[in-house]
């Protein structure tokens, strides 16, 4: 019904910068929040950025400052601009969004993109 593409990811040096995009496709009548998250090895999956899209956003603390999320609401994606990268954003990047759907309009559902690497190096 609803499918998420994440690009973007990618090997770069600390310090360095990468920038990460995610279409939304489907049966879609409306996105709630969109977002991203990221899971480490050995770790859970844990928020990085999230846009509302009403204005609001919610970043980890962790990524404050560096991290900067951003929303196209008319072409359904969500990009995550990563700055001043560091080692331990070393990761795999998902895509999320809560969907509500033309098939099932008072649902929203909660859809993932496939996760894109992110490997920082030293």
């Amino acid at each position: 019904q609803v499918q998420l593409v994440e690009s973007g990811g990618g090997l770069v040096q600390s310090g360095g910068s990468l920038r990460l995009s995610c279409a939304a496709s489907g049966s879609i009548l409306r996105i709630n929040t969109m977002g991203w998250y990221r899971q480490a090895p050995g770790k859970q999956r844990e928020l990085v950025a999230a846009d509302t899209g009403d204005g609001r956003t919610n970043y980890a603390d962790s990524v404050k400052g560096r991290f900067t999320i951003s929303r196209d609401n008319a072409r359904n994606t969500v990009s995550l601009q990563m700055n001043s990268l560091k080692l331990e954003d070393t990761a795999v990047y998902y895509c999320n969004a809560g969907v509500r759907t033309v098939t099932n309009p008072l649902r929203i559902g909660d859809y993932w993109g496939q996760g894109t690497q992110v490997t920082v190096s030293s």
